[in-house]
This record gives C-alpha cells, structure tokens and sequence, in this order.
C-alpha cells in the first residue's frame, strides 16, 4: 500500500510540470495550452527512502459540454476521494481566480490533507507576490518553480509529514490479495463471476461498466485470497465521463494494494500501447503478474503452433521484463480459468521467498567468481557481499568497491542468474550496487 499525491488545480498553472518534477521524467506533455494533460497521469517517485505515487488530474478540456466550474469540481472530488494528500497548485503570475476559490471551498470541507503550492515563484518579486494566497485562508503558501526545481525539495519534506506510516497500516491478516487488472471489456468481471459461480459482477458488452473496484474473499478448492476486480483502465483522451476517469484512479490504486496482478488481455486484439501501459504499471509497483490472454475462443484458425507463436510475440512486447506465466483462457468456456488461480499463487510465492544470506553468497559468490564484472577504464570491481533486502517485493544489495561503475549490463546478467537458481517467475526484482 502506498500513499498517493493527487495535483490539482485549474488549468496551465503548471500541474504537469509539477508532476514531471516530482516522478523524474517527462511523463506528462507539457504545452502553454489548458488541457493538453491525457495521456498519462500516473508516476512513481521518492524521497529520502520514501515511495509514493503521484497523480496529475488535469484541467479542463476546452470543448466540452460541461461548465468549467462543474469539471474543475468534479477532477477535485475523485483526486480527493482516492489519495492521501492534495497538492493544490496556483499560479504566482495570474494570482487568485475564482476558479481557485471554488477549489479551495471544496478542499476546506474535505478530510484529507492539502498544501497550497504557488507555482513559477522562480525570483523575489514573486515570493512577495505569492502572499497574495493567504486570502485564500491557508496557514501556509509552500513556493516554487516547477520549471527550474528551485523550491521542490522543502515541498518533498513537508509531504513526509504529512504522509501516514505505511508499516502501521500493512494488512496484517496474511491473506494474498490478488486484483484482475486490463483494459475495459477484456472479461475481468467474467473471469470472477466464473470462478466464484455466482453472478457478482455486472456484465454487458459494453465497456466501462465495472465502474467501482469490487473486492471478494476467495475460499474454494484449498484457496483462500481477495481477490479484486478493478474498473477498466482507458486511454485518458477517452475518458470523457468523470466516472471513467475515477475508474482509471481506482484500478491505479488497486494495483498498488494487491500482491500479484492476473493481467488480462483480448486474444482477438493483441497487447496494445494501453495495455503495455498497465503492465508497466504493475511492474512498476513491483507486484506479481500472471498473463491471461483471454477469448481464446474467438481466435480461428489455431493450430499446435498458435500459442507457441503468440506466447513468443507476447515476451517480446514484455521484454526485457518477460519471466511471467503467460496461460490462454476463455471465461465462457471456462478454459483454464483454475489454472490462473493456480499460477497466481505460485507467483504469490515467489514474490515473498526469503533466501538466506549465507546460500546467496555461497551460490552468487561462485557465479561472479567465474564471471566477474568488466573492468572500466583501467579499474576492477570486486563484489565482496550480497544480501536479500527486507522488502516486501524481491530486491538484493551486492556490495563493492567500485559500485558506479557497474554496467546495466552486467548487472542483468545477475538478474538473469538469480532467476535461473531461484524461481521468480512473474516478479519483478531489483538489484542495487552499494559501496562497501
């Protein structure tokens, strides 16, 4: 579980700068045009040791048939009702708008936290002129130049303040979690109604109709998980509704509370842009993932060779990430549907296996021996230690004397080897270089 930051604010006051700022990356499409944010919203970032995930809401899209105060209200609330705390953006160069006051009422009545963040505060004229929000009845105006950083390191501490003690809410109960996580209409709530036998979930051919993240204790056949259908995730230029877009929210955060994601695609259409997006999602948060390509009973003309040919085609598009079970089901004929449940609980398995210190470096020690890493201008690297690190997905610290000068090379070449000897299939893992 993870705390989320939800930007927000009305529109070109600088919202995805910010957030390009904050996840390290030009995610976010940055124009001086209100409403270009759609494509992405969604970013991970980090601050002294800390991970959180980061929200870009956007602004209002010039041409809709809403009124401008209604869609600003409505990005507010789904910001507000999914993250941890609020980061509500104004701009120092146009000051206070009504647009802002009608933010600011709807974030003085909600129970979530808020920073008032006046953004292109980048000289000192400016910082006397973000006084100006004070008469927007804040105790506090946090200033800063999104374009330049200056000012975004006060603002990461004053988050930490505010952010909860993740350890302190860890489910405790030991239950796996597992969501069913893809694009709108692939079978996702099928896939559930199928394997529970009972009608739980809505189910029409039209996309988007799951709209809420439904949550149902499995206890059948020697399982026992939650097991998380999510609403569809879209393309952002399609989520025209305000439901829609909450739905992209909601299965974001469902993501992030699960342990393993079972990653559902059409068979009849393939892995597209969107779904590599929500893979990388999944990945990104380093949760397990199980592949089902389902409506395998749509696709004509298979053959022996059919699911070799597309398992190979599927790997590619993963690549380099591409260790994970890939199963081709169908919820109408109920091929395969168990299996997945199956392949989610191995996955499960891998994802939080312990390796005892001593073994690793017994078993990586003889491994870099034979195959130690390439000098680099003229200086050799030795790795003295490896340890398994105590997080809740697999990551390990391979201590040397020269750790910048490691290659990404060499360093997926351990990878490569650590999941030959352990089983992490369907797990992301992460390998640091420390000094020693």
């Amino acid at each position: 579980m993870s705390n989320i930051v939800a930007i927000v604010g009305r529109p070109n006051v600088g919202k995805s700068t910010l957030f390009n700022r904050l996840v390290g990356s030009r995610t976010a499409i940055v124009e001086e045009v209100s409403g270009v944010t759609r494509d992405r919203i969604y970013g991970r970032s980090e601050w002294n040791g800390r991970e959180f995930s980061v929200i870009d809401t956007g602004g209002y899209v010039q041409g809709s048939e809403d009124i401008f105060e209604e869609e600003i209200r409505k990005q507010v609330e789904i910001a507000i009702d999914e993250a941890t705390i609020i980061l509500f953006v104004v701009d120092v160069t146009v000051g206070v708008t009504d647009l802002d006051e009608a933010v600011m009422d709807l974030l003085r009545r909600c129970k979530k936290p808020y920073l008032l963040v006046a953004n292109k505060v980048d000289n000192t004229n400016r910082q006397l002129d973000s006084a100006e929000f004070y008469s927007l009845g804040v105790d506090e105006v946090i200033n800063i130049s999104a374009n330049n950083g200056s000012g975004t390191g006060e603002l990461l501490d004053r988050l930490m303040v505010e952010f909860y003690d993740e350890d302190g809410i860890e489910d405790d109960s030991g239950i796996p979690k597992i969501a069913v996580v893809g694009k709108p209409n692939v079978g996702k709530s099928s896939f559930i109604n199928a394997i529970t036998g009972e009608e739980r979930n809505i189910v029409t051919p039209i996309s988007g109709t799951t709209r809420d993240s439904i949550d149902t204790r499995y206890k059948l056949f020697g399982f026992d998980f939650r097991l998380i259908d999510t609403a569809g995730i879209r393309k952002k230029k399609k989520v025209h509704e305000d439901l829609e877009f909450y739905s992209v929210i909601r299965s974001v955060r469902s993501i992030e509370y699960s342990d393993v994601c079972i990653f559902m695609v059409d068979a009849t259409e393939g892995i597209q842009k969107q779904d590599l997006n929500i893979f990388y999602v999944i990945e990104k948060n380093r949760k397990g993932i199980v592949v089902l390509v389902n409506k395998w009973d749509l696709v004509e003309d298979k053959d022996n060779n059919t699911i070799k040919e597309y398992e190979e085609k599927i790997r590619a598009q993963l690549a380099p990430f591409n260790d994970v079970p890939i199963l081709f089901t169908s919820t109408v004929t109920k091929q395969r549907l168990h299996r997945a449940l199956e392949r989610a609980m191995e996955v499960y398995e891998n994802r939080t296996q312990r390796i005892a210190t001593s073994e690793l470096n017994k078993v990586m020690g003889e491994i870099i021996e034979r195959n130690p890493p390439p000098s680099v201008k003229g200086k050799y690297i030795k790795i003295k230690f490896v340890t398994q690190l105590p997080t809740h997905a697999p990551a390990f610290a391979f201590f040397c004397n020269l750790p910048q000068y490691i290659q990404e090379s060499y360093k997926r070449f351990l990878e490569n080897k650590l999941r030959e000897i352990y089983n992490f299939e369907g797990v992301p893992i992460r390998i640091f270089f420390r000094k020693k």
